[in-house]
């Protein structure tokens, strides 16, 4: 039964956990917080799954934002969970443990059951027979027992979670355990002897071994909030959106992550370009079809005719700086650019660092992404001197080769951080392609704070350009399509 002391501890943390989400980027409207706490009148407080599943649905509007929504729901609802806590297995947790401080949890965990009596041989066998048979009740048991014995948890420690989770599995011999689980499988029958069975039963041990990091993780965070509270854990443990992750600084799976979303932005791009095209201009009355037409009807026109125009596809022209100080940006300018081969009648592309070299043919020859993109860095013909960014020579390179090829279909992008190394600007190069093209924008990579600092010159370019954009995550991405889309 809840008490209203339940009631009003929940409420606290229920607001406590909003303003954290929105703190981290989510967009929680007032209407679906009023609809997540009537879903929470109807979920037992101490069912963290439905109550998990009942905030989420109400919450959460993309995929993308639940690893985030998952992460603080773990930091403001640590305690309320069936079966978290590790004691000696018939123990349910409760509402008390959200009173523990640290040391009383280390020292409940240690204290009682049978598990505090094991040696570490033992603890690892029972640690081995549970995950064989994927038992997640003793899984979460162990769990705690091990972080109780091998993090090395202290109070006010400045520690984060991730070194108490290093020290944990290091001890368990997680690297250790797939191998242990594919032996036993092996003695017992119960995979086959080919080597496609072999690796179906690697992968299903694999995934086993993941919730049990997470079992360790959770716990280990639990304690943290025990310890920190849930404030500080929440500023600490706070990450960007998928996004609003930094181009710059993308690790490889947040990379991975702006791989696919990439497609849809430039699906979108198209599809918002095509639709403009169609609205755009009905045409000129066409009198002749008009009276042609209108002879099915006695000579009385009825039906008016136009001279529809023949609306062009956008051709783009998209020039990447791929220089060392811009490395992550101009992979994920590569990856841009290989989507939208398939999206517009024609995309020719350029890299550049002190040299420039056309590289369309390595996308559209490329079925894979990643071939293309190693073909740019180890094939394009992009040093001229010393390897150093020179935007001046390459743009005028650039110009001598190609500037008689841009027409007033053509849409003109930069992407780079305009940091010339002191060399000429030649922003002339610039200005001549904005009288030809139809638009050029530049997308520059660097926090709009750091422009023209140092070596940077982009005012000297974006004078001769129809929009300078701000570009390090995907949600500036988007705003800069959404002006692509209004310029066209």
């Amino acid at each position: 039964m809840t008490t209203a002391g339940d009631t009003s501890t929940m409420f606290d943390a229920f607001q406590g956990f909003v303003h954290e989400l929105r703190a981290a980027g989510l967009p929680v409207s007032m209407t679906e917080n009023l609809d997540a706490m009537r879903a929470v009148e109807y979920i037992p407080l101490d069912d963290r799954e439905s109550l998990k599943a009942a905030l989420g649905a109400t919450l959460v509007k993309h995929h993308g934002h639940w690893k985030v929504f998952e992460t603080v729901f773990d930091v403001y609802f640590a305690y309320y969970s069936k079966g978290v806590n590790a004691g000696d297995g018939d123990d349910e947790p409760s509402g008390d443990a959200e009173g523990m401080s640290l040391e009383e949890m280390m020292a409940a965990m240690d204290g009682g059951g049978a598990m505090g009596d094991m040696n570490n041989e033992a603890l690892a066998q029972m640690l081995l027979d549970a995950l064989m048979k994927m038992d997640n009740e003793m899984l979460r048991q162990i769990a705690g027992a091990a972080v109780s014995r091998f993090a090395g948890m202290e109070p006010g420690r400045p520690v984060g979670g991730a070194y108490y989770l290093y020290r944990t599995l290091r001890q368990l011999d997680a690297d250790g355990l797939v191998n242990k689980m594919l032996q036993q499988a092996q003695e017992s029958g119960d995979i086959g002897e080919g080597a496609y069975d072999d690796r179906l039963a690697k992968e299903e041990f694999e995934a086993r071994l993941k919730i049990l990091k997470e079992m360790i993780e959770a716990e280990i965070r639990r304690r943290l909030v025990a310890d920190r509270g849930v404030e500080a854990m929440a500023r600490t443990l706070r990450k960007p959106l998928p996004e609003d992750v930094d181009f710059m600084h993308a690790s490889r799976e947040e990379m991975q992550h702006l791989q696919r979303a990439i497609y849809p932005l430039t699906r979108a791009l198209a599809a918002r370009l095509a639709q403009k095209r169609r609205r755009r201009n009905r045409g000129t009355l066409d009198f002749r079809q008009t009276v042609r037409h209108s002879l099915s009807y006695g000579g009385v026109p009825a039906e008016l005719k136009f001279k529809h125009p023949r609306p062009h596809k956008p051709e783009i022209m998209v020039i990447a700086d791929i220089s060392g100080s811009v490395a992550s940006f101009a992979r994920f300018t590569l990856q841009f650019v290989y989507a939208m081969q398939s999206e517009f009648s024609r995309v020719r592309s350029f890299v550049f660092i002190d040299g420039i070299d056309e590289v369309t043919s390595f996308f559209e020859d490329s079925d894979d992404i990643a071939e293309a993109i190693h073909k740019v860095n180890t094939e394009a013909n992009v040093v001229w001197v010393d390897g150093h960014s020179d935007y001046g020579h390459a743009f005028e390179m650039w110009h001598k080769a190609h500037i008689m090829e841009v027409t007033k279909k053509t849409t003109v992008i930069i992407l780079g951080d305009a940091r010339n190394n002191y060399h000429a600007t030649q922003a002339w190069t610039i200005k001549e392609a904005q009288e030809r093209a139809r638009r050029v924008f530049w997308l520059d990579p660097e926090p709009r704070g750091y422009w023209d600092t140092g070596d940077s010159i982009i005012s000297e370019y974006a004078k001769f350009c129809d929009g300078t954009f701000e570009c390090r995550n995907l949600r500036q991405l988007s705003k800069f399509v959404a002006a692509v889309v209004d310029a066209q």
